[in-house]
């Protein structure tokens, strides 16, 4: 039996990267289905609100561990050729895709509505009102959640470790398979996690305070 050492912990710190790598997928691919969730959501057409809220209320109303599953499994039952890394990707993407759209929905509603009367009144078009009026105040506003839901997609990678994605969490797991030290082991993933999402939780707490402070004045 292999006991924890050196080797041992590069070999989970080295599974960090596609950790990072699996979240920053999955927070750009987001942020581009976000928007146009957002945006969907606060159109004045009707059928595009009732599309964007049937997947918020999907993929926010379905564990995330099922979206894995039901990508995984069921992609090669539809015809697709699908490995752990794309089916982690696509999971995460559009589950991000339905939170960070909700998140800036309330944002997006949140910039005082005398900034859009004053858009109408300059007869402005609706591309321009959102470009030149509210999205850029919205952006602001969006700031500090949008840092901290950061921390939710890299903890939610963990969940890709079920379906095979060799992330921390599936490194620790053949590390403790092959050292039966679970305490030690799971304690390096925990503090590795901990080291990737306490600096964004800091930076959110701090933009909040700094907006906070600037709707005070």
């Amino acid at each position: 039996m292999r006991t924890f050492g050196l080797p041992e912990f590069l070999f989970i710190l080295q599974a960090a990267q596609w950790t990072i790598a699996l979240s920053l997928i999955a927070f750009a691919g987001g942020a581009i289905g976000g928007l146009v969730i957002a945006l969907a959501r606060t159109s004045g057409n009707r059928t595009a609100q009732l599309l964007s809220g049937g997947f918020i209320q999907i993929f926010q109303g379905t564990p995330l561990l099922l979206q894995l599953f039901l990508v995984f499994f069921g992609a090669p039952v539809l015809g697709f050729d699908i490995n752990p890394w794309l089916a982690a990707g696509v999971a995460l993407v559009l589950n991000s895709s339905a939170f960070l759209g909700e998140i800036w929905r309330g944002c997006i509603q949140a910039v005082p509505a005398g900034q859009t009367e004053a858009a109408h009144a300059l007869n402005l078009s609706y591309s321009a009102r959102l470009r030149d009026v509210v999205l850029p105040q919205a952006f602001k506003i969006a700031l500090a959640p949008t840092v901290g839901y950061m921390v939710q997609i890299i903890k939610g990678t963990s969940l890709a470790a079920i379906i095979g994605f060799a992330e921390i969490t599936r490194a620790g797991q053949i590390i403790n398979n092959a050292t039966f030290q679970p305490l030690i082991v799971f304690s390096v993933v925990a503090a590795i996690y901990f080291v990737l999402c306490w600096p964004l939780s800091l930076l959110a707490a701090r933009m909040e305070r700094r907006h906070a402070a600037a709707l005070s004045r």
